[in-house]
């Protein structure tokens, strides 16, 4: 490595933590939701008017008379408030980051435009948190908010990726019998498929449908039950009514739910064979990838069967989210691998 062209050592440690600090938040947020907490601060960015939850009798009694209709519930406004602490310091760190960032702005090879974005994606992402609890969880900005946690995770992991590679000769990728322009291919599609995977996931969550289908692998004893699609799959849904709990019929519920584990199962084909493909290579960081793909698909699929079986246990449901998020993350990866400049395909 040159070290006179490698990334400054506060640009990766600083990266290192948000990873660190996203991924709390990633276990936070799926926890808080799963704990029917996401409206346990009725307001927002503070809790009944205050940093912090209420605690004794006397901040109780005034934090309902401001809020008659929400009720204290110290457990669940803790886990919304520490979930906010972590959101907090995520987007602090982020944003020391792209201020330090201005420095290095005409640095050969520097990500300045990656860090920029992610400081534009953590401000979305504080705005989504506000939506949530003030429209009390629409599900169209519950689902949003989801997948903006997954694409600030994934940004990360390639701003990581950039960072190292500053400095360093990048050898092209070698493909053995297989053509670049299949390899983009089979990224490209595993990008839809995975994205479509973690709004249905996102989708099924913020509108209760978990358990829609109590059984396996057939849905209320049926491979085809009665499902109502138009409802299900209603994006204009009115803001306004509380949603907690979900306001959908159990039709409508169970229309995501199947839709969500015929997509796992298309996924899981189709990663199993680009897998097995990528495994075969030659090149070291292909074989990490295929490796990678099979390893998170198959722990994600025992995670989603447990799901059903054991009927949602809280930790279990949090580790299939984290789990989502780390196959959106990798896929992020293998496009920028892919498809950047510095790790082109061998055209030849």
């Amino acid at each position: 490595m040159d070290t006179s062209t490698a990334a400054p050592k506060w640009s990766l440690l600083l990266t290192y933590m948000c990873l660190a600090i996203v991924a709390c938040v990633i276990v936070l947020g799926s926890w808080t939701r799963l704990a029917d907490a996401g409206l346990g601060c009725p307001d927002w960015p503070g809790c009944y008017g205050s940093l912090v939850v209420p605690q004794t009798a006397l901040e109780i009694a005034n934090a309902e008379a401001l809020y008659p209709e929400a009720p204290v519930e110290i457990q669940k406004g803790w886990l919304e408030m520490i979930h906010r602490y972590f959101a907090t310091m995520l987007g602090f760190v982020i944003l020391v980051l792209a201020v330090g960032s201005w420095s290095q702005r005409r640095r050969l090879n520097y990500p300045f435009v990656l860090t920029q974005g992610l400081l534009a994606m953590v401000i979305l992402q504080g705005t989504f948190g506000a939506w949530t609890v003030t429209w009390k969880l629409w599900p169209q900005v519950v689902t949003s908010h989801l997948m903006g946690g997954f694409i600030t995770a994934s940004l990360l992991a390639v701003l990581l990726i950039k960072l190292h590679r500053m400095g360093q000769q990048v050898k092209l990728l070698a493909l053995t019998n297989l053509s670049p322009s299949r390899l983009r291919l089979w990224a490209i599609v595993t990008l839809i498929l995975i994205a479509s995977q973690v709004f249905l996931g996102g989708w099924m969550s913020s509108n209760y449908a978990a358990l829609a289908c109590t059984d396996l692998p057939t849905c209320n004893g049926s491979w085809w039950p009665t499902m109502d699609f138009s409802e299900g799959f209603n994006v204009t849904q009115s803001i306004g009514p509380n949603y907690l709990g979900g306001l959908m019929n159990s039709e409508a519920r169970q229309a995501i739910h199947v839709l969500h584990r015929y997509g796992a199962l298309i996924l899981g084909l189709f990663l199993l064979f680009m897998s097995y493909r990528l495994i075969a290579q030659e090149d070291r960081r292909l074989r990490k990838f295929g490796l990678g793909f099979l390893v998170l698909f198959t722990v994600q699929f025992c995670l989603g069967v447990a799901n059903i079986y054991y009927f949602l246990p809280l930790p279990v449901a949090v580790a299939h989210n984290f789990g989502g998020a780390s196959l959106f993350a990798l896929t992020f990866s293998l496009i920028y691998i892919v498809f950047s400049d510095r790790g082109r395909l061998n055209e030849l």
